[in-house]
């Protein structure tokens, strides 16, 4: 069979987004490696546990996710390509910004038969419209042009992405194109569970504020004026991102107790379970497997009219989209679910028959072997 190489920009959520792929790339006889950043948040030998628990091997690279230094973007591409060169893989996958800008052009160069880029959203650089946003688009446009002439095929997760790279004439015309259903939900790992009967608002994200933090924040008091009764959860960690929330920021929200902060958890399912509604004011996603996942648990979405976000929801059947930035539109929206627990119950079983329609992991990654000829 065939060897595999999955290239991935974030270290601490590698196992939770790739790792059902390695399970059915390695199910299918294939033999896996996954090259990743050393995580920030966890330890480095957990991380290698789970993937070799999965039939992969680890390989940490050395890349800075947030860095500019050109001399260590350098040694990024060195590194791909050397280990491109030692492994001989049949065909690599690159997800995340970074991986794609470099990973690509270095399994070209070793020789690699496919080579797959995977576009998982466009984040921080595409969303703001500060100087230093619009320099480094400038920047991310030009590497994303280059990288996808390596390419055998492109992946995105939503039809806006792509229609974007069309229309910034990044996609060559011969390139293969697929929009897939972002990283797919595992239907199994997240079963339907109950709908509690108290109104609890759930948000899963990385703190940033392009994730619609603030947001979520200024509706949770705006509901509570009237419901000082429903509860709002914040699930996440402080990333290292120009877009991210400060430390005293969120801890000033605490102290104001108009969020209740779980921190980072490694196993998501219980806080879905608790909660009746799964909130998520981003800007702009890929496919947030955040609400994949809280789809698949049976929980009714509030999410916002943007790419990848809205991808998620059918209009009044298993949930709302409110316009971006728009705190008070959004707490209008959860301010419908605070009473009606019949409402919760309904969208939250169309949410889960969506899930199992359209976000099934299996049927994603069959579409990202094809790619890739596995």
């Amino acid at each position: 069979m065939g060897r595999f190489v999955i290239v991935n920009g974030i270290g601490d959520t590698v196992v939770a987004f790739r790792g059902a792929l390695v399970r059915d790339l390695v199910a299918r006889g294939h033999e896996v490696i996954v090259s990743t950043p050393r995580p920030v948040e966890r330890r480095a030998e957990a991380i290698e546990d789970e993937l070799r628990a999965l039939g992969a091997q680890c390989v940490f690279a050395p890349l800075d996710r947030t860095g500019m230094n050109p001399f260590g973007e350098l040694a990024v591409r060195r590194h791909y390509r050397a280990l491109f060169e030692r492994m001989r893989p049949d065909g690599v996958l690159a997800t995340n910004p970074k991986p794609v800008w470099h990973a690509l052009r270095a399994a070209r160069e070793a020789g690699v038969p496919r080579r797959v880029g995977m576009i998982t959203g466009l984040g921080h650089v595409f969303i703001s419209e500060s100087l230093k946003a619009r320099l480094l688009r400038a920047v991310a446009v030009r590497l994303y042009r280059g990288a996808l002439r390596e390419a055998t095929a492109v992946l995105f997760q939503n039809g806006a992405d792509r229609r974007e790279f069309e229309r910034r004439g990044l996609v060559p015309a011969e390139l293969e194109c697929d929009v897939v259903a972002g990283s797919g939900v595992d239907l199994g790992l997240f079963p339907q569970r109950p709908v509690p009967p108290t109104a609890v608002y759930l948000m899963v994200a990385r703190l940033l504020g392009d994730k619609g933090v603030r947001e979520f924040v200024q509706a949770a008091r705006l509901v509570r004026e009237q419901r000082s009764d429903c509860r709002f959860r914040l699930v996440g960690w402080i990333d290292a991102n120009p877009a991210a929330i400060h430390k005293d920021e969120l801890e000033a929200w605490v102290r104001e107790g108009v969020v209740e902060y779980g921190g980072r958890v490694d196993d998501v399912r219980p806080e879905l379970a608790a909660c009746s509604v799964f909130v998520l004011p981003s800007y702009r996603e890929g496919c947030p497997k955040s609400t994949l996942e809280a789809l698949a648990t049976g929980r009714a979405v509030v999410t916002t009219d943007a790419p990848g976000c809205r991808e998620t929801v059918e209009r009044g059947v298993n949930g709302t989209l409110v316009p971006v930035g728009d705190s008070r539109a959004l707490a209008e929206a959860c301010l419908k679910f605070a009473t009606d627990a019949a409402l919760r119950e309904r969208m939250g079983a169309a949410s889960r028959a969506l899930a199992e329609r359209r976000f099934d992991v299996r049927a994603v990654n069959a579409r990202i072997a094809v790619a890739l000829g596995a």
